[in-house]
């Protein structure tokens, strides 16, 4: 199938109550992408990291956004996220700009917006704050020229974070594990995708769908890759994240995989998925 074909529409779960999600189409660059699934646990932050170096590695200027104060994709690309001067949290909380922010990365054409410990805070601060769903929006929009994919690692909730990474973003990538009720909690996040793009972000999608912490040992994995691509079909990326040492040891190092272990199967398997999204980008 070309990227311009429509895919078959998924199947609608009746025990997930999982709600039909548009077709997919093509796309042009920049790419706003929210990582998002409110399940914890689940490589949505392993993901953003590798997936944007590997993007960057094509040559493609990517920014990482951490929307999580738990601050694990800043301090995985070796950005001590203690102490920092300013933050995500000056950005949405006192209107920082952007660039002011962004710290480079030892990954050329990569670039980090940090998160520090001060976000937690952020939740509760943004509830009286005016248009506060459309803060991380208009910070993006004044930089978006310098970047071919802007990926926003949203945290594991459906707060007012989150909220703020979908109304920014046009997309929405959601890394799904291989293992039982994997797809728990995905009808939610579907429902909240929809009353943003209805109430806020009329052109947000749900887009892309990786299977990640594939365990090839086990029969349970190939089943439910396979009854995600049922439901989502073209959706679904085709590569597969394996479960692999050294994507766990990585972050521990400040790298992402495709410089601290680059031959590693999780790296080649970053690629793969990174070469796929981009692929799907219309000249």
């Amino acid at each position: 199938m070309s990227d311009t074909e429509e895919p078959p529409s998924p199947t609608v779960s009746e025990s997930t109550g999982v709600p039909e999600v548009a077709s997919l189409v093509g796309r042009s660059l920049p790419r706003i992408m929210a990582v998002a699934n409110q399940k914890g646990g689940v490589g949505k932050t392993t993901t953003t990291v590798n997936l944007g170096a590997s993007l960057a590695e094509l040559g493609l200027r990517t920014l990482l956004i951490d929307l999580d104060p738990q601050g694990n994709a800043s301090t995985g690309l070796g950005i001590e996220n203690r102490g920092l001067e300013l933050s995500m949290y000056h950005v949405l909380m006192h209107e920082e700009p952007l660039d002011n922010v962004v710290e480079p990365t030892d990954v050329k054409n990569l670039f980090v917006a940090p998160a520090s410990l001060d976000l937690a805070g952020a939740e509760i601060e943004l509830v009286p704050a005016f248009s506060r769903e459309q803060r991380l929006k208009r910070a993006i929009d004044a930089v978006i020229d310098d970047y071919d994919y802007v990926l926003i690692d949203c945290p594991p909730s459906l707060g007012l974070l989150t909220v703020n990474g979908l109304s920014a973003a046009t997309e929405v990538l959601v890394p799904i594990q291989c293992e039982y009720y994997a797809l728990e909690g995905l009808g939610q996040l579907l429902r909240n995708v929809d009353l943003v793009k209805r109430n806020l972000n009329p052109t947000l999608e749900m887009s892309t769908i990786l299977c990640v912490m594939f365990d090839a040992r086990t029969k349970l994995a190939g089943q439910v890759v396979a009854e995600v691509r049922e439901h989502f079909g073209e959706k679904v990326l085709r590569s597969v994240i394996p479960r692999n040492v050294r994507l766990s040891e990585a972050p521990s190092f400040g790298q992402p995989i495709n410089t601290f272990d680059p031959m590693s199967r999780g790296a080649i398997a970053y690629r793969d998925a990174a070469k796929e999204v981009h692929a799907r980008v219309t000249s």
